[in-house]
């Protein structure tokens, strides 16, 4: 149920000393139980306290009156009251991490672990506030980038960015420290740096990684870390996450690892590991039958292993699909992958590896060409 806006209400200076702590409570959400035990009140008089919060302040319900407790700020985030264990739990012995690292995954449906624990990250609106600061890893986002991203033209009433980021540190939170994670920037938020690991930042790492094999020119090793970055890879990125963010990093993530695959199969070829890469390439050419780059490949790693006629056969399916969805010939690099394969050349256009430029630097989509191609018939 959608609650009601805050804005323009009375503040909780109105309430009296007990029913602000209460205020203080809910919003640090903190249930009935918790707050008759944070208090040191009866169970049974919180339900008629929190009744005179909402009557006091106008507010329609309890959601409402945990952002209204963000809103004038009676709760900092991480920093309410919270039960607490009887005795502290002994601390670590030196030279121990005190608290596992989280690991934040979004190549796939988005998961977060702590110490191999998988962790209840609440409902898919909250999952996409956590996706948007582990994709900016390190970035300070402010509250309007995240309602832009996750809800587009149609934010919800209440500002609601505080109540989730509070969420989300009680559940990426350690001990009695649940700010460590998500800390509050400005008039935004950002993951602390050093206390999450991300996958696509590993990605990043690794492909800095095959940059450096291939300039060495060690084409084993730049074709073995590229295998390892895709292993990262667990499905549909940020699969069922909502909003227009979401959809636009989908796309891209997936477009990356399209092109990581790409970069990990021309070392395979250069290699000559021909019978190794074709059931990838004809897969990956299924998926995308508009991709020339992996048809070439495919087509040539055909060629090389004496299976000349389906390489053909690949380039009159590649020809038929652009006329038909893009009305255009094939490009000069597909039709002389295709000439090579007529005259029986070992050599010539389609080459991989060092010599022909395989895809470097960071994971992309190569552009489009740079002058329009010719239309098709």
């Amino acid at each position: 149920m959608t609650t009601t806006v805050t804005t323009g209400r009375p503040t909780a200076a109105v309430l009296g000393p007990q029913e602000r702590k209460v205020l203080h409570a809910i919003g640090c959400g903190l249930r009935d139980d918790e707050i008759a035990a944070a208090l040191a009140i009866p169970e049974d008089s919180v339900a008629g306290h929190v009744t005179r919060v909402l009557a006091g302040l106008g507010l329609r319900d309890r959601a409402a009156a945990i952002v209204h407790a963000f809103d004038c700020g009676l709760v900092v985030p991480g920093r309410g009251p919270r039960t607490r264990p009887p005795h502290p739990a002994p601390r670590a012995a030196a030279g121990r991490a005190e608290t596992p690292r989280i690991r934040i995954s979004v190549l796939g449906p988005l998961q977060a672990w702590q110490g191999g624990r998988l962790l209840n990250l609440g409902h898919l609106r909250q999952q996409s506030v956590l996706a948007a600061l582990a994709l900016e890893a390190g970035r300070t986002i402010s509250r309007r980038e995240l309602l832009d991203g996750i809800w587009g033209s149609e934010p919800p009433l209440t500002n609601v960015i505080p109540v989730y980021v509070y969420r989300l540190r009680k559940a990426l939170g350690t001990g009695d420290d649940p700010g460590s994670v998500i800390e509050h920037r400005g008039s935004g938020y950002r993951l602390v740096p050093g206390a999450v690991d991300v996958d696509v930042t590993q990605v990043e790492r690794l492909l800095a990684d095959v940059t450096r094999a291939e300039r060495a020119g060690e084409a084993a090793e730049a074709a073995r870390v590229c295998a390892q970055a895709l292993d990262l890879f667990r499905g549909e990125p940020l699969a069922g996450l909502p909003g227009p963010l979401a959809e636009l990093e989908r796309t891209r993530l997936a477009e990356s690892r399209v092109a990581l695959v790409q970069r990990k199969l021309s070392w395979q070829l250069h290699l000559g590991q021909h019978p190794q890469a074709i059931a990838e390439l004809y897969a990956l050419a299924g998926a995308h039958p508009l991709n020339e780059p992996v048809a070439a490949m495919l087509m040539r790693a055909l060629y090389r292993t004496g299976r000349q006629a389906e390489a053909l056969t690949v380039f009159d399916r590649a020809r038929r699909r652009l006329a038909e969805d893009l009305e255009v010939v094939p490009s000069r690099m597909l039709r002389g992958t295709y000439e090579m394969i007529l005259r029986g050349d070992e050599d010539g256009p389609g080459l991989t590896g060092p010599g022909a430029g395989p895809i470097t630097g960071a994971v992309a989509v190569p552009g489009p060409p740079s002058r329009p191609r010719t239309p098709a018939g």
